[in-house]
């Protein structure tokens, strides 16, 4: 007998899809919508600036909304399952070099797929080469080798990782050494000023590579050669190649500088066989003034006849005349004095939408790099599964189905950075200073601030906002409760979930906090590297296993998809509107290490209070 099917139109379709993506949907906006809120908030009530493309940038957030529902759940039904597949057989029908080479490999694709990895190749354009010339080839003519050596740093990490299940490694012989070795050379690098400016980006490198794809697949590997390899308890399999894959892109990164750096073959050096940019001069200050003000009415003219004065809305320049000091004073005579008027402030907010932007041009470049991120490594796990280890898809389909979602998600994701994330965190960076300096406010010719008459309490205000951006932030990231389940299990109840999260979320708020305290003053990044992890070593040296496993990779967790780019534009943003300050690169490194300053911290004190408590009782 023929079994009937069943035909669902499209709209019947649609409704049944509806509450399933509807509940995705508004699963990425908890993770979002805090950090956006929070953003507009402080420009609009705090900074009372409005916000320029203020309709593109919305559309730009419900893109990257829709991008990351498409991106997670294409990770879930494509990716995690041919990882999972083979992290729970490759172990067992492989050897040790075949796991290794394959680690290093899928270490690699995996770094080339996270959706961060795109902001790197975006930040080179806010840098001035004559300042930091060394850095501006990194994020420009040398791209391609700067995300290349980020794949290998992360590719040599996860080896190691594998290394260290195989032969029962204690993540701390791994981690002081290479603290050791990258303080070392960027103090070398610090005592040199080409060399100084690419610090930031180094260690920011760290913070990009463990993000959503990364983690879930090293993970699924690591604990596929824990069940082979491991006698006894196996709780902390997988924990430690988070870390490792933070350390190893910065060494990977600060070695590409220094060869190229020795090479001369970077910007304005002696062997740089690009062109140089030709910066366009006006000839006088008085023409680039005209070009941008706006003209005196006569009412405005009678009235500066009559009173001599004008309003605060003008720029005075003067030209000519013969300087003479008469009677201890300098006397100009004969000078030609021109007064321009300039805009109106209120004239920021009229552009809703910037035209430069071509949407279908970003959203073609967009879906390139989503295809040549994800199709190669999607290639590369389904061949291992099926022709090395024999083994067929459960669910082809549903395979299938989840490599397009990931796809559609990363275009979408990558075009919602474009159009809404990266203009409001440049936007906001860029007016942060306003606090407590006169800069140009994004956007637009016109200056504003300083907003306190004590440039000290505008500082003071903007390392305040930065504290409770990153500590709200943190804790709308859905991988810190996964994380918080974990070690509370493993702790068996002595570090309680909500203490892990208050914890790491504190951190990264001090932390992104130090990254502004650093750029308001101009202080070298490495005057902040050097303390807090020469800290954070003795703080290794004396923790338990267990809590230097999870401490440390506390800190990957910190850094997701929304994070990220926000805080590298914010960063940038600050960094090219405070007087003398190079660049903005350095605020994510500080944001990694301050949760696993308090992690650590606290977790001496837990297992202190919990051994007073087993003594007592």
């Amino acid at each position: 007998m023929k079994k009937s099917q069943t035909k669902l139109s499209l709209k019947i379709t649609l409704r049944l899809l509806y509450p399933y993506f509807k509940r995705h949907f508004f699963d990425q906006c908890k993770s979002i919508w805090f950090i956006v809120a929070y953003l507009m908030v402080f420009q609009l009530l705090i900074l009372q600036l409005p916000i320029v493309y203020s309709l593109m940038i919305a559309l730009g957030i419900l893109t990257v909304l829709m991008g990351l529902m498409f991106f997670m759940e294409g990770l879930r039904l494509g990716l995690m399952p041919l990882g999972e597949a083979i992290g729970s057989i490759f172990p067992h029908k492989s050897g040790k070099p075949v796991i290794l080479a394959f680690a290093f490999v899928l270490g690699i694709g995996a770094t080339f797929a996270e959706p961060a990895i795109a902001v790197l190749k975006a930040a080179g354009s806010g840098v001035d080469p004559d300042k930091a010339p060394l850095l501006y080839s990194l994020l420009n003519e040398f791209s391609g080798q700067l995300v290349m050596c980020v794949g290998i740093g992360v590719g040599l990490a996860v080896l190691l990782g594998m290394l260290r299940f195989f032969y029962g490694w204690s993540l701390k012989i791994l981690i002081i050494p290479a603290v050791l070795l990258l303080l070392t050379i960027s103090a070398y690098f610090s005592q040199i000023d080409v060399l100084s400016a690419v610090l930031g980006l180094a260690w920011d490198c760290g913070a990009v590579t463990t993000g959503p794809v990364t983690v879930p697949l090293v993970l699924a590997l690591g604990i596929g050669v824990c069940r082979v390899v491991s006698k006894g308890n196996s709780n902390n399999a997988g924990f430690g190649i988070v870390t490792l894959a933070s350390l190893f892109p910065i060494l990977a990164v600060l070695l590409l500088a220094f060869f190229h750096y020795s090479a001369e073959d970077y910007y304005a050096a002696s062997n740089y066989k690009g062109e140089l940019q030709v910066k366009a001069v006006v000839e006088t200050k008085q023409q680039a003034i005209t070009e941008s003000s706006e003209s005196f009415s006569t009412q405005e003219f009678n009235q500066f006849v009559t009173s001599r004065q004008l309003e605060k809305n003008h720029t005075m320049v003067l030209e000519g005349g013969q300087a003479v000091l008469e009677n201890g004073q300098i006397v100009i005579k004969n000078p030609l004095i021109v007064i321009n008027k300039l805009p109106e402030q209120q004239d920021v907010s009229v552009t809703h939408w910037d035209s430069s932007k071509d949407i279908m041009q970003a959203l073609q470049q967009s879906m390139i790099e989503a295809l040549r991120a994800i199709i190669p490594l999607c290639l590369f796990l389904f061949l291992v599964l099926r022709y090395y280890l024999k083994q067929t898809l459960h669910f082809p389909q549903e395979t299938g189905v989840g490599v397009l979602f990931a796809v559609l998600g990363m275009s979408l994701f990558g075009l919602g950075i474009t159009l809404g994330l990266t203009p409001l965190g440049s936007q906001l960076g860029g007016n942060v200073p306003s606090a407590f300096a006169e800069v140009s406010i994004w956007g637009s010719t016109i200056n504003a601030g300083p907003l306190f008459e004590t440039g000290q309490w505008g500082k003071i205000v903007a390392i305040i906002f930065a504290f409770f951006l990153g500590y709200g932030a943190t804790l709308a990231e859905p991988a810190l409760n996964a994380l918080g389940d974990t070690v509370e299990k493993i702790t068996v109840g002595a570090f309680p979930k909500q203490l892990l999260m208050q914890s790491v979320a504190i951190g990264v708020g001090f932390g992104i906090a130090a990254g502004i305290l650093k750029i308001a003053y101009n202080i070298p990044l490495f005057y902040f590297l050097a303390p807090s992890y020469l800290i954070l070593l003795v703080l290794t040296f004396i923790s338990t296993e267990e809590f230097v496993n999870f401490g440390w990779d506390s800190a990957g967790v910190t850094t997701g998809p929304i994070t990220v780019p926000l805080v590298l534009a914010i960063g940038l943003g600050v960094g090219s509107n405070v007087p003398g300050v190079i660049h903005g690169f350095g605020v994510l490194a500080l944001a990694s290490v301050g949760p696993i300053l308090t992690v650590l911290s606290v977790g001496l004190v837990t297992s202190a209070t919990q051994k007073r408590t087993e003594i007592t009782v």
